[in-house]
């Protein structure tokens, strides 16, 4: 089923060919297009059932309507045989992978080469740090500014871009200031900075005021809500998240481009719950 307000699944996949494979589309791409931004699924969010059967789970999600996918950091050790497989799949089932979630060996000299393989072979524009690791002090935190720096030279000259993805860490001050601060402030503007409204929550920031203070830079989110009562197990739309307000700000100011529902666990199964927080998505763009 399809959103009331999206245009045709076939007109989405026209608009995307129109970039050579592996290519990084034009930023801001989708809140032209229409202004529709296609709606996808991070997989973490079904993670024991990916585990069991990869395509199978991502013919279940694109039949609920998901638009998009990102795999998260064990896909990296995918052959790329492997890859070419699940890109004909997602091909198939008409859906695309935007970003995918990495960890630090995506980053290093060693392991930047073949996360580039994998990411061109599945037609994303976005290789994103997924957590920085044991950092501690300032200085880890600015050496993790310089590693995304570096590595984000090395992905353009690969028509790639990194990304930053939040966890409430980043939000909570070290020696007074907050690493979002400066991750934002040190990274270069090219890199996105890809928001988790739930961890941003629970960290007591504003998600809002977040996206206003970056211009352009919110090129994806994380759609995960939050209660104080029941944490992240509460489902799209169940939580404290203003998301009218938050989509607002992230299709006026923020430049997004896609966004990923990320649920971490529910009272339901995994396909389930990741059904009814599209569903409820979908109530409260109609």
């Amino acid at each position: 089923m399809k959103p009331p307000n999206a245009f045709s699944r076939r007109s989405f996949l026209g608009l995307i060919a129109a970039a050579p494979l592996g290519a990084a589309a034009p930023l801001g791409l989708f809140a032209q297009a229409h202004k529709h931004i296609p709606v996808g699924l991070e997989l973490y969010s079904v993670r024991e059932i990916l585990k069991k059967d990869l395509m199978g789970t991502a013919r279940g999600v694109a039949k609920m309507g998901y638009e998009c996918v990102e795999f998260y950091a064990p896909y990296y050790e995918w052959t790329l045989d492997y890859a070419r497989q699940v890109r004909k799949e997602l091909d198939h089932l008409g859906i695309r992978c935007y970003s995918t979630h990495n960890d630090l060996r995506s980053f290093s000299q060693d392991g930047i080469g073949h996360a580039i393989d994998l990411n061109h072979i599945l037609g994303t524009r976005y290789v994103v740090l997924a957590h920085p690791g044991n950092v501690s002090s300032i200085e880890d935190w600015k050496r993790i500014a310089e590693t995304v720096n570096k590595a984000n030279n090395i992905l353009m000259s690969k028509e790639l871009h990194a990304g930053y993805h939040n966890h409430d860490l980043e939000w909570k001050p070290v020696d007074g200031q907050k690493p979002i601060e400066l991750l934002a402030a040190d990274f270069d503007k090219s890199i996105m900075l890809q928001l988790d409204v739930g961890t941003c929550l629970e960290a007591g920031s504003d998600p809002v005021t977040w996206i206003n203070s970056n211009p352009g830079r919110i090129r994806s989110m994380h759609l995960k809500d939050w209660s104080p009562d029941k944490g992240y197990r509460v489902l799209f739309g169940e939580g404290v998240a203003k998301w009218k307000e938050i989509f607002a700000a992230a299709e006026s100011a923020g430049g997004i481009e896609y966004y990923l529902i990320e649920q971490e666990g529910s009272d339901y199964s995994e396909m389930e719950t990741v059904e009814r927080c599209l569903k409820a998505y979908r109530r409260l763009r109609s």
